[in-house]
C-alpha cells in the first residue's frame, strides 16, 4: 500500500491544458496559494531531477517568491507523522500507515521551505478543508480565491479544488506546478478541474493576470512578440543574468559559470514555448550553453513553423 515509484513523464505546457468553462480572473487582494503536501515523503516516489519535478519545483518556488512580493499568503499544507488508527481513518486503507515520525520524511522540502510569514496547516485528509480551519484562515485573511499547487494533482489538490469550489472559494488549479502519478493521472486532474471546479492556467500566465499584464495595451507590454536570433537569446539571458550581453561566450557554463538558476531558465522555457518551440527544463539544463539553446530552439521551431518567421514572447 505504499507509494510506488513515479516514472517520469513531461511536464504538460499551455498547449496541453483543456478548455476552461469559466473564465475568473486571478486578483491579488482575493487570492491565497496553496502549496500542497510538497513532503519529502511525497516526493520520494519521482526521480527528483527529471520531469516533472525540475518543473514543478521551479514552478512553485516561482508562484512563492512572487506571492511574498505582492503580500498573498503562502499557505502549505503537511501531513503529519505516526498518526493513531483513528487519525488515520479510511485513509490506511488505501495506503497504510502514511508518514513515519522521522523528521526528514515530514518536512517540507529544502527547496520550498516555508518562511517566516508563511503558514503551515496540518492537514488529515485528501482535502485540506476537511478537519481544519483552512476555510476560517481564509475567511479571516479576506481571501475568496485559491491558487492549488503541489502533489498528487488527481488526490489532495484535485480534491482540495473541488471543496474549494463547493465552498464558494474560486480555485485556479496551476497545470505545470501539480505533479502525479502519471501524465494520464495529471491529464484527468487538469480535465476534471477544467470541467467540474477551477481554472486551470499555467505558473506564467497565472502571474501575468495577477500582475494585470493581461490589461496593458499591447505596446506597452514587455512579453510582445520579438525576433528570435542567436541575438535575442543572448540577450534576454544577458538581462536575467543582469550582465552585458558582450560577457557571454557561446559556449559558456551558464548554470555551474554564470549561476542562472533553475527559476529563471523556467521563465526563459515559458517565452519560448508560448511562442511555438516545445523545449523542457531538462533539455536546456543538460547543454546550458548559448550555441546548444540556439541549436535546440531553431530545430524545434522549424519543426513548429516552417513558413514562418520566429519569434518569442
Amino acid at each position: 500500500m505504499a507509494i510506488p515509484a513515479i516514472l517520469p513523464y513531461p511536464m504538460p505546457v499551455e498547449s496541453d491544458l483543456p478548455k476552461n468553462r469559466v473564465a475568473w480572473t486571478p486578483d491579488p487582494k482575493r487570492a491565497a496559494l496553496l502549496i500542497h503536501d510538497m513532503q519529502q515523503y511525497f516526493l520520494n516516489a519521482f526521480t527528483v531531477t527529471e520531469s516533472p519535478v525540475v518543473e514543478l519545483l521551479a514552478n512553485i518556488q516561482k508562484l512563492k517568491a512572487y506571492c511574498a512580493e505582492q503580500g498573498i499568503p503562502v499557505i502549505y499544507s503537511a501531513q503529519p507523522g505516526k498518526q493513531s488508527p483513528e487519525q488515520r481513518g479510511l485513509l490506511q486503507d488505501f495506503w497504510g500507515p502514511g508518514l513515519t515520525k522521522c523528521a526528514d520524511q515530514q518536512k517540507i522540502v529544502d527547496e520550498l521551505a516555508p518562511g517566516g510569514q508563511d503558514l503551515v496547516l496540518t492537514k488529515w485528509r485528501y482535502s485540506a478543508f476537511q478537519q481544519t480551519n483552512f476555510l476560517e484562515m481564509l475567511q479571516q485573511r479576506g481571501r475568496d480565491q485559491l491558487i492549488v499547487c503541489g502533489i498528487y494533482a488527481h488526490i489532495g489538490c484535485l480534491m482540495t479544488a473541488c471543496e474549494a469550489f463547493m465552498k464558494d472559494v474560486q480555485p485556479f488549479f496551476v497545470a505545470d506546478a501539480v505533479a502525479d502519478f502519471s501524465r494520464e493521472k495529471h491529464m484527468m486532474a487538469l480535465t476534471y478541474a477544467a470541467e467540474r471546479c477551477a481554472v486551470t492556467i499555467t505558473t506564467q500566465r497565472l502571474i501575468d493576470q495577477l500582475s494585470g499584464v493581461q490589461a496593458e495595451a499591447p505596446a506597452a507590454r514587455e512579453s510582445d512578440p520579438q525576433p528570435i536570433t542567436q541575438e535575442a537569446i543572448r540577450a534576454q539571458v544577458a538581462d536575467l543574468l543582469q550582465e552585458l550581453p558582450a560577457n557571454l561566450g557561446e559556449n559558456d557554463d551558464l548554470i555551474n559559470v554564470w549561476g542562472l538558476d533553475s527559476v529563471r531558465i523556467m521563465s526563459l522555457v515559458e517565452r519560448w514555448r508560448r511562442s511555438g518551440a516545445e523545449v523542457t527544463f531538462v533539455e536546456l539544463a543538460e547543454q546550458p550553453t548559448l550555441a546548444a539553446w540556439w541549436a535546440l530552439l531553431s530545430s524545434r521551431l522549424k519543426q513548429s513553423l516552417p513558413n514562418q518567421d520566429y519569434f518569442v514572447v
